[in-house]
């Protein structure tokens, strides 16, 4: 059967269904451990998209009408505007029958068609993800490694300590709580701070730095809101300047309220060597502690080669689960 874009302004509820089908199909085989992409989530990225950039879908039917294959292209407008994301999902019942190759193509055309020239992509570090991508042409660009933490096996009285360790460099600054949007006379701030995670390596991956804006930043709280995701942001501003120095940003998903996920931590260049990177995390922890006792992980993503943020994620208590790969292929 022909390959279904879907029309985000009139979904049919059935090639929702057979598209989340597909993606849940996939995850408990390739990413057992990986929360559960649901209904909400798929819609949510199709209509409004991460940061109001929504995602293109297409589903790809048996003969028999039974949904096999999931495209999910996605167009950058903030930045990075030469490139686009390329998502292929094939039921693992389906796989070996060229599927993914043929998703894959569909997706770099219509990249084409938008007069985008790279196609970025991820996977896990496995032979069969792999093999795939050498057969569509992608180029590995940059190793990436997914930590887990698990909250019950904290120990605190090391986590403490390193507190009163970093809390001892970082004298001139404070801790300031932002829990849910961020207040209106912040957000410009906001946004400046946060082009420190512009420093984080990205080896050979043909990317810009990403542009922050308010109205980037109020699209990303609003797609947020769609998803039911918690956010909290706790930053250290130094005491003499009001300058906001360092960040820290975590989401629980209320439909699956006993996982976390670590969004950026970053220092500013000028504010670094105060060990603010740890100071944030462990006060982080705290936080999350009374506010979401239930929270039993969080998750985090780092580039391999990121040696100082895999540092203080491992002084932590984080441990590996995972391996991935991101992948780009010039059009």
């Amino acid at each position: 059967m022909p390959l279904t874009w879907l029309d985000r302004d009139h979904l049919d509820t059935r090639d929702v269904a057979g598209a989340v089908a597909v993606r849940e199909a996939a995850r408990r085989v390739d990413t057992p451990l990986w929360q559960i992409w649901s209904t909400r989530a798929f819609l949510a990225n199709v209509t409004y998209g991460w940061d109001a950039d929504p995602t293109d879908a297409a589903l790809q039917r048996d003969k028999t009408g039974r949904p096999v294959g999931l495209l999910q292209l996605s167009l950058p407008s903030w930045d990075n505007t030469h490139l686009g994301l390329l998502e292929v999902h094939v039921d693992p019942r389906d796989r070996g029958q060229g599927i993914g190759r043929a998703l894959f193509q569909a997706g770099v055309q219509r990249l084409r068609a938008a007069g985008r020239t790279m196609v970025l992509a991820d996977s896990v570090d496995c032979g069969p993800s792999v093999a795939f991508a050498a057969s569509v042409g992608l180029e590995r660009a940059q190793d990436v490694v997914q930590r887990r933490q698990d909250l019950a096996d904290l120990d605190w009285t090391h986590l403490d300590a390193a507190y009163d360790d970093a809390a001892a460099h970082a004298a001139g600054y404070e801790l300031v709580q932002l829990p849910g949007r961020v207040p209106e006379p912040m957000q410009a701030a906001i946004c400046e701070m946060s082009a420190a995670i512009n420093d984080a390596p990205i080896d050979q991956l043909d990317i810009e730095d990403e542009v922050f804006k308010p109205e980037r930043l109020r699209a990303f709280e609003h797609m947020h809101d769609l998803l039911g995701r918690r956010v909290y942001r706790l930053v250290a501003r130094e005491t003499a300047t009001g300058t906001l120095a360092g960040v820290t940003v975590v989401a629980i998903d209320s439909e699956q309220p006993w996982s976390g996920d670590q969004y950026d931590t970053s220092v500013v260049r000028a504010h670094r060597g105060h060990r603010l990177g740890v100071l944030l995390k462990v006060a982080m922890l705290r936080w999350l502690r009374d506010q979401e006792p239930q929270l039993r992980e969080i998750v985090t993503w780092n580039a391999a080669s990121n040696s100082h943020m895999i540092g203080v994620n491992e002084l932590l208590g984080y441990e590996v689960c995972l391996s991935g790969v991101e992948w780009q292929l010039h059009l």
